[in-house]
């Protein structure tokens, strides 16, 4: 990146993707797309398809990362859809709940949380139990800090391999750099 006539380096993800990150694909994938988002962000909302259909595109070559980054000064609902997901998380159900918060983004409530969680086969006492654990507000605060150390200062915020993207969202952008890291990385 050349700024100002000045060469500098693209912010970079400042804690690595490790086994306490809700994943999905192989860890041996030659890709990783880490996403900062918000359950309640339009444009997270809007980047939710493109992401699965980078999924189903890449196959086995990419493996997706999401990470909490709520904006609870602009988004009233996003920080319980994100305990909500990471409740689901304790159950077994984060990606499931991960999903149905996004295709149903603009209905998110407290009674619509517990409503898709029993859609999705969570016991309602175990889901409250869950809901009371302290390791969902320490993972929410983790993973807002890794943001902001590492550039995050709104949603969604991508990372390709480590090195923040600063592209556009949409699916053939980010297909293309996904592409170009993947060519770095054989």
């Amino acid at each position: 990146m050349r700024k100002f006539g000045i060469f500098t380096e693209s912010p970079r993800l400042t804690v690595p993707v490790s086994e306490r990150d809700h994943a999905e694909g192989p860890a041996t994938a030659p890709i990783t797309l880490v996403e900062y988002g918000d359950y309640e962000c339009p444009f997270c909302g809007a980047a939710y398809p493109v992401v699965k259909r980078l999924q189903k595109s890449l196959g086995k070559n990419l493996r997706f990362v999401f990470r909490n980054f709520p904006l609870t000064n602009a988004h009233p609902h996003a920080l319980m859809a994100a305990e909500a997901a990471e409740a689901a998380a304790i159950l077994g159900k984060f990606w499931p709940m991960h999903d149905i918060i996004y295709e149903r983004q603009y209905r998110i409530t407290s009674e619509a949380l517990a409503a898709w969680a029993h859609e999705l086969g969570l016991d309602d006492a175990k889901l409250q139990e869950a809901l009371g654990h302290p390791e969902i507000d320490k993972r929410i605060k983790e993973d807002r800090s890794s943001g902001i150390r590492s550039g995050v200062n709104g949603t969604p915020t991508f990372f390709i391999n480590g090195v923040r993207y600063d592209g556009p969202p949409d699916y053939e952008s980010l297909l293309a750099a996904l592409e170009a890291q993947m060519k770095e990385a054989v």
